[in-house]
């Protein structure tokens, strides 16, 4: 199994050290097990209110400041360019 190393603060690992019938290794461990369960989750289920604290004020203020005719440019472009990237794919017929 491999081995992962944690940095902890001081006050942290005082208190853990007043409880060494705990398996601290184990501890992580399900915690890991467990926020990767969450995560895998919420790839496909996503509240708008965490999608705008993902992105951040900064990114949601230029959003919300640049004219729509630029989305529009950009989302003609992008068509362009996949159109490029897949017309020389050839479709067989058997």
């Amino acid at each position: 199994m491999p081995t992962m190393t944690l940095s902890i603060p001081p006050d942290l690992y005082r208190k853990m050290k007043e409880h060494p019938e705990i398996k601290w290794s184990e501890v992580a461990r399900r915690a890991i097990a467990e926020y990767l369960r969450e995560l895998e989750n919420s790839k496909t289920e996503m509240s708008m209110e965490e999608f705008r604290r993902i992105l951040g004020k900064n990114v949601l203020d230029e959003i919300s400041s640049t004219p729509a005719e630029k989305y529009e440019i950009n989302h003609k472009k992008a068509r362009e360019l996949e159109w490029e990237r897949t017309k020389s794919f050839t479709t067989r017929t058997s």
